[in-house]
């Protein structure tokens, strides 16, 4: 006896139904191929703690590295209300208060799920050195107060330590080339290149309280003290790097002023770099508080000092270069000032030189222009033939100039990579083909049922 209609309707549709559905199966398992997802984004807090002032960065790159660094890019800079941290030795508490917003700032920016996985660091500089050589304990107990802020923060705190100088150099010459592409570059085939080695620059940062000089030189750095070594994307590099203490802006305004006093001690300071008919008051004792001056005040001069400004340029060299000791050098071939190694520079140069433009400060804009042109000329050995390979700049390529990039692109290197995530996926074509066979399996399955319930046997 053969099958009834309603039979061979039901059975044409439940066959349907199972080729649609294993057209469909093989489909979603022959044709997919694996892809990555992309990596999940990481953060990094750096404060740069100078002499005069902190400021906070944060920066982001992919889990997954390249060549074992992060690519980093800058996603928010925040310079902290008040002085530096150095300025509260009497207060140590309120340094450690004073980076609360600009955390709060950088903590808005990070999803919440990746704040205790967020590397927080702070660097001290040259202000904290010098206040370290005057007084260690209350160095010590501004870097308890800041660690105890940032301790208690919801963030992966690394510590707040001391930079040396050499490391400020270093990291500032990192900063700088990653900032112009010559340590990585994406190149227009999709591919992360190295570009030549004769791309890169050097570095000149002239801080508050010390200045840096860092590039690579032409040949094999005789004093291995002043070499720094280091791993990026995949390549060595080796550079020149050394910092002067006590050559920063402000602590060179700070020895001239001395200078002066010492040279001709009288109640009336005749300064040549103030501008014509300047006049002023001025305390004499903090003059020599600090580290950078080893002398005591002259005999009889009065605790206030009045200063009058003469604007006379070349008398404001003359005074400038006593701050060097450039007789130190002499009889040396490769020879800065001081008796500090330094190969011949060689090639272009970035200079960071932030210096605050408030009214306040107008009247050492002679003084300064002046030492930064005898710094480099007389001091580093920039010639009229090299001067056009520096370029003053605050910043590289978008990125604020300084060491805390360089610091979180090393540290990158430390923190371990992420693979990135993968998924089975199909291409577009296949995706639409595997959902219409599933509709019609669904489609012969309904039917199949409706058959069954609802035809009535002939």
């Amino acid at each position: 006896m053969g099958l009834s209609r309603k039979e061979q309707v039901f059975m044409a549709l439940l066959g349907a139904s199972g080729v649609a559905g294993l057209t469909a199966l093989i489909l979603l398992l022959v044709e997919a191929a694996s892809v990555l997802l992309p990596a999940d984004t990481k953060f990094g807090i750096v404060f740069d703690a100078g002499s005069s002032h902190t400021s906070l960065f944060l920066y982001q790159w992919p889990a997954d590295k390249e060549n074992g660094t992060g690519v980093v890019s800058q996603a928010l800079a925040c310079q902290v209300e008040g002085p530096g941290i150095s300025s509260y030795a009497s207060d140590p508490a309120q340094a450690g208060e004073s980076l609360q917003g600009c955390l709060e700032e950088a903590l808005v920016l990070i999803p919440e799920a990746q704040h205790r996985k967020t590397p927080t660091f702070l660097g001290a500089t040259a202000g904290m050195r010098l206040l370290r050589q005057k007084n260690s304990s209350q160095a010590k107990d501004i870097f308890a107060a800041v660690s105890q802020v940032l301790g208690r923060s919801p963030v992966d705190f690394w510590g707040a330590e001391l930079l040396t100088g050499q490391d400020e150099g270093a990291f500032g010459w990192i900063t700088v080339n990653y900032g112009l592409g010559t340590l990585v570059k994406y190149s227009f085939t999709g591919e992360w290149i190295r570009p030549p080695e004769e791309t890169l620059v050097g570095a000149l940062d002239m801080g508050g309280a010390s200045t840096q000089i860092t590039f690579v030189p032409g040949g094999p750095i005789s004093d291995k003290s002043t070499q720094a070594d280091f791993r990026l994307y995949g390549s060595d590099y080796s550079v020149y790097t050394h910092s002067y203490l006590c050559f920063g802006r402000d602590q060179m305004l700070s020895r001239l002023l001395v200078g002066l006093v010492q040279s001709h001690p009288a109640a009336l300071l005749r300064h040549p770099c103030y501008l014509s008919g300047y006049q002023t008051t001025l305390a004499l004792a903090p003059l020599y508080e600090s580290p950078c001056v080893d002398t005591t005040p002259p005999l009889g001069l009065p605790q206030n000092l009045t200063v009058e400004g003469t604007g006379n340029p070349g008398a404001c060299v003359s005074a400038i270069q006593e701050l060097f000791n450039f007789s130190a050098c002499q009889g040396q071939e490769d020879c800065a000032f001081d008796g500090v190694y330094q190969p011949p520079v060689r090639g272009q140069f970035y200079v960071e030189a932030s210096y605050p433009g408030q009214d306040r400060w107008l009247r050492d804009y002679c003084a300064s222009g002046l030492y930064i042109l005898t710094l480099l000329r007389d001091g580093y050995g920039f010639s009229e033939e090299t001067w056009p390979s520096i370029q003053f700049r605050k910043q590289a390529g978008g990125i604020d100039i300084g060491w805390t990039l360089g610091y979180m692109l090393n540290l990158t290197g430390m923190i371990p990579a992420e693979a990135p995530a993968q998924w089975r996926a199909e291409s577009y074509s296949v995706w639409v083909a595997t959902v219409v066979f599933l509709v019609l399996t669904l489609v012969a399955v309904l039917g199949a049922a409706a058959v069954q319930l609802f035809w009535v046997q002939d």
